[in-house]
């Protein structure tokens, strides 16, 4: 759905995306994932179109967005950090209004708006006026801006911003729903985020794309082998001696905890996951298994690392 070859934008003296190249699939959520001044909201805004780039080329469902301009907007569902919405108009009459811009004729934009207020849960409000609405009812507002017109493509730039814990729930949840039916890309600097809504994150810092993978991938990819923790009551040289047994654990270190169990810290030979093998191992010598958990980084560690000065790309 979006190709991405060597892009880069410049201001002045200034490098806001410095060559960036990255692909997503059609039906995908993919996060992108930065702290502000990343060049998040560049890409964004050169991606849908309302922005030209200094090099490099944007391919949206085929079309070049430098030369098919219209044929690539037609495809696209934006929704701007800063979401321009009329305030003085009500909800029906503002989505109306957007939908007639997007080419739709007036019975088919009266069938769409219908159908994006019930999707967007905003059927209690669509005869109020935006300007009376909360925060959160202004962004279900400003995406059903985004869905009016059936776009394959949606882009949101910082969709939750602003909101109280509840609206941001109930926000993830709708743009959750579009999966499979629209491809989603979503900007953040949000950790969670990425990790409840979306299948894929490209990680910018800088300009560049630093990481492009699935957290899962990239978890696996940096870990070299995710650790698991064991609690084990069992006579300490007895629990040793099966340890070194076990062919599948590369690594390993024993220590005391409270009473007769003992903590034990073991890496997988290949990035296996051991949980099975340890747990055979206490089943057959009868030992009191007390925990049995897969460390993993957090999307947090992903990024910290990822965003350290010399650190190599992950592509």
């Amino acid at each position: 759905m979006i190709e991405v070859n060597h892009l880069t934008k410049r201001y002045g003296g200034r490098t806001a995306v410095n060559d960036i190249s990255f692909t997503v699939a059609r039906g995908e959520i993919v996060g992108l994932l930065g702290p502000n001044g990343a060049g998040k909201s560049t890409t964004m805004r050169m991606l849908s179109g309302f922005l030209p780039g200094t090099s490099g080329s944007v391919r949206i469902g085929g079309f070049d967005v430098a030369h098919e301009a219209d044929a690539v907007r037609r495809r696209i569902g934006y929704m701007p950090e800063n979401n321009p919405l009329h305030p003085e108009m009500r909800v029906r009459e503002y989505l109306k209004f957007r939908a007639r811009l997007k080419g739709l004729g007036w019975r088919e934009s009266r069938r769409r708006v219908q159908v994006v207020i019930e999707q967007c849960g905003l059927g209690d409000v669509c005869s109020r006026v935006i300007g009376q609405l909360s925060k959160g009812y202004k962004q279900r507002v400003g995406l059903a801006d985004a869905l009016v017109h059936e776009p394959e493509l949606i882009i949101l730039d910082e969709p939750t911003i602003g909101l109280d814990p509840q609206q941001i729930r109930s926000v993830r949840a709708l743009i959750k729903n579009l999966a499979g039916h629209h491809t989603v890309l979503i900007s953040t600097h949000i950790l969670p985020e990425v990790e409840m809504m979306c299948g894929r994150v490209l990680i910018m810092f800088g300009g560049k794309v630093l990481a492009s993978d699935t957290p899962e991938n990239l978890q696996r990819r940096m870990s070299g082998g995710s650790q698991v923790i064991a609690e084990i009551a069992a006579p300490e040289p007895d629990l040793r001696q099966a340890l070194d047994q076990l062919m599948e654990v590369e690594r390993w270190d024993v220590s005391p905890t409270d009473g007769a169990f003992f903590r034990c810290a073991l890496t997988g030979s290949n990035g296996s996951d051991l949980r099975p093998a340890i747990y055979q191992m206490a089943w057959r010598q009868g030992w009191m298994l007390r925990e049995l958990t897969r460390s993993r980084y957090s999307l947090e560690d992903i990024y910290v690392q990822v965003t350290q000065p010399g650190t190599e790309d992950l592509e």
